[in-house]
């Protein structure tokens, strides 16, 4: 299946809300990689995945307590 990039607007804030998150989005499987940019106003989560669908990660984030919308979806 091929890998995409997917981006999220979140609340996601410091290296403590990261380290939150952390095992919420290490249990989607299909995930290959994820970070968040803290530094950008938007608090951009950007995810590779190869299946994940936006609703399980917007699950999987807001289990984590965390506030997230989708910014842009595009192929890799």
């Amino acid at each position: 299946m091929e890998q995409k990039d997917i981006k999220f607007k979140t609340n996601i804030n410091c290296s403590s809300c990261v380290a939150k998150v952390t095992p919420f989005l290490d249990a989607v499987k299909s995930i290959s990689h994820w970070e968040v940019d803290t530094k950008n106003r938007e608090k951009i989560l950007t995810l590779r995945s190869d299946g994940a669908n936006e609703k399980e990660i917007i699950e999987s984030v807001q289990k984590a307590g965390f506030k997230i919308e989708p910014l842009i979806s595009c192929n890799s």
